[in-house]
């Protein structure tokens, strides 16, 4: 089987000057970085699905996104694939103190140190100590600096708000959330009275930053939710299309009664799919 030093040799043969793939030898960072996003969203549907035999190829081709940036950086100099393989090493094994004491990767875990609150919160203040540690000059560094602005909107905003909660500014429960998820509807109601569509697309998206708070302190990952609920409704419009198909029907020659009727037909399905009384 193909080892490792066999796909990094592959990639320096694909960006080879004279003898290499003219198309990968065209790519840059910024041309490879949509197709890095695209692998990531692969693995996590084939996770999604349980194709777990689809999963292994798509974590190849992920792993082969992290080689290609590695041989870019090699060639200007900047860093080695084994730097990037040092580098993430280092830094969970600094950030696992509880599971490799001392920073020797090869010593026993402090069974004292595994509670997972305790781990959480040392896990956070280790982050804080190194973005501190990056600063260039002695000035704190904004909480919010390296959150990644490519993150999905929804996974960023929990990001955001995850970060800012560390420092206080935080809603102490769920409940006010709510509160605020209704206030925020409100706004929404009063920009669409006023016909105001810059204020309510700005409405909008603060009603969705509440909705991700919400999911936060419900513990809820609003990436994940709205993925799953992207995937349910997805289900439910198949149903109806195929049930108006058997019926020699198409979706458009139907009344919306007549599709939320099947809708609900399609939600009782899932609710009993053996037909149980």
């Amino acid at each position: 089987m193909y080892k490792l030093d066999d796909l990094l040799h592959l990639m320096a043969r694909l960006r080879d000057p004279q003898h290499g793939c003219p198309w990968d030898l065209k790519q840059s960072y910024a041309t490879i970085v949509p197709y890095t996003l695209e692998e990531a969203y692969e693995v996590a549907d084939a996770i999604e699905r349980g194709d777990f035999g689809h999963l292994r190829e798509e974590l190849g081709d992920l792993l082969f996104q992290v080689v290609y940036y590695s041989q870019l950086a090699r060639e200007e100099q900047r860093f080695a694939f084994d730097e990037v393989v040092h580098g993430i090493t280092a830094k969970l094994v600094r950030r696992h103190p509880h599971v490799f004491p001392d920073g020797d990767l090869y010593g026993e875990p402090d069974p004292a140190k595994l509670e997972e609150a305790a781990v959480k919160q040392r896990w956070e203040e280790l982050k804080a100590e190194e973005r501190a540690a990056k600063a260039a000059e002695p000035v704190q560094l904004s909480l919010l600096d390296d959150v990644p602005t490519a993150l999905p909107a929804l996974s960023r905003a929990a990001k955001l708000q995850k970060r800012a909660a560390q420092v206080g500014f935080d809603w102490p429960e769920a409940l006010p959330v709510v509160d605020k998820l209704r206030e925020e509807l409100d706004e929404v109601l009063e920009a669409m009275a006023d016909g105001d569509a810059e204020a309510q697309a700005d409405e909008v998206g603060d009603l969705l930053f509440a909705a991700v708070n919400l999911a936060r302190h419900l513990k809820v990952d609003p990436e994940t939710a709205l993925r799953a609920a992207n995937a349910k409704f997805e289900r439910r419009f198949r149903y109806i299309e195929t049930a108006l198909r058997d019926q020699g029907r198409k979706p458009e020659d139907c009344s919306l009664e007549e599709l939320d009727a099947i809708w609900g037909e399609a939600k009782r399905e899932e609710k009993n799919p053996l037909g149980c009384g």
